[in-house]
């Protein structure tokens, strides 16, 4: 009896592998967005920065802007390059900021929702250089700063071998929320060009370098204020800054120092 029941068990198991098995359920992959090339700056003509799509950065009381100026020989277009440049200041009878850096924006000028972005560049090295691709809101949604966020694309402090690419907003820095990880730092090729870049989206930011991503912000269920402003219009900024609370102080004998930038890009959705 106990092998004729063992015998049927072993025909109703082989039989039971025979039966086609259902496939596990595989997780769907996200559709890569498709984008459209809209707005492009590769500076292909020397000695001419379009003032269509760029400003000179006025000087600001802040860190980051407090040794702007709209001196000539900081900004230079030549050989397919914007070269934004930081230097000792020669002239103190005409200026009497200690440095002068060059920047430009697109505000007022050109701005983008729900878009990617990217910058090619090489960037200079000097005790105090901060140089920044970033972005701000065009038309303060939400009202004073930093309650509209801020993108930072890429910041580069000093001889660092790496970048910081970073969010900003009322979450973050008023209710000091670090939860989502609100910033990044990755490795670059000093001595070559990087790309720098982000997408925003309705749900999330991602940040990316040389086409690949580093950190995704993403929009979260939240009571507190300010999670995700970035429903709206930003403009670009690029600057060559020197000093300031971050970075900390300028050394004068490391400089002048000065960014290269090979092209600017900016991509929107299909």
């Amino acid at each position: 009896m106990k092998r004729t029941l063992y015998g049927a068990a072993l025909l109703l198991g082989a039989a039971a592998m025979m039966l086609p098995c259902e496939a596990p359920a595989q997780p769907r992959k996200e559709k890569a967005p498709k984008w459209k090339l809209v707005w492009k700056d590769d500076f292909k003509k020397d000695g001419f920065l379009d003032t269509a799509k760029w400003s000179k950065i006025p000087r600001g009381g802040s860190d980051w802007d407090n040794y702007m100026s709209s001196r000539d020989d900081l900004y230079e277009v030549k050989d397919g390059h914007l070269v934004l440049h930081g230097i000792v200041n020669d002239r103190r009878d005409l200026d009497t900021a200690q440095y002068l850096t060059g920047g430009v924006w697109t505000k007022d000028k050109f701005s983008v929702k729900y878009g990617k972005i990217e910058i090619r560049a090489r960037l200079g090295e000097a005790r105090g250089s901060w140089p920044a691709f970033w972005m701000l809101s065009q038309d303060e949604k939400y009202g004073r700063y930093p309650k509209n966020g801020e993108i930072d694309i890429m910041e580069h402090l000093n001889y660092d071998s790496v970048v910081y690419q970073t969010i900003h907003s009322h979450y973050t820095l008023n209710l000091k929320q670090d939860t989502p990880q609100r910033y990044t730092t990755v490795p670059i090729d000093r001595e070559g060009y990087n790309t720098y870049g982000v997408e925003f989206h309705p749900d999330k930011v991602v940040f990316t370098l040389n086409g690949r991503p580093t950190l995704t912000y993403p929009k979260i269920e939240t009571d507190l204020e300010g999670q995700f402003p970035f429903d709206q219009a930003y403009y670009l900024l690029l600057d060559m800054q020197l000093g300031g609370s971050w970075v900390g102080p300028v050394d004068p004998a490391t400089l002048p120092v000065k960014m290269e930038i090979d092209w600017v890009k900016v991509w929107e959705r299909k």
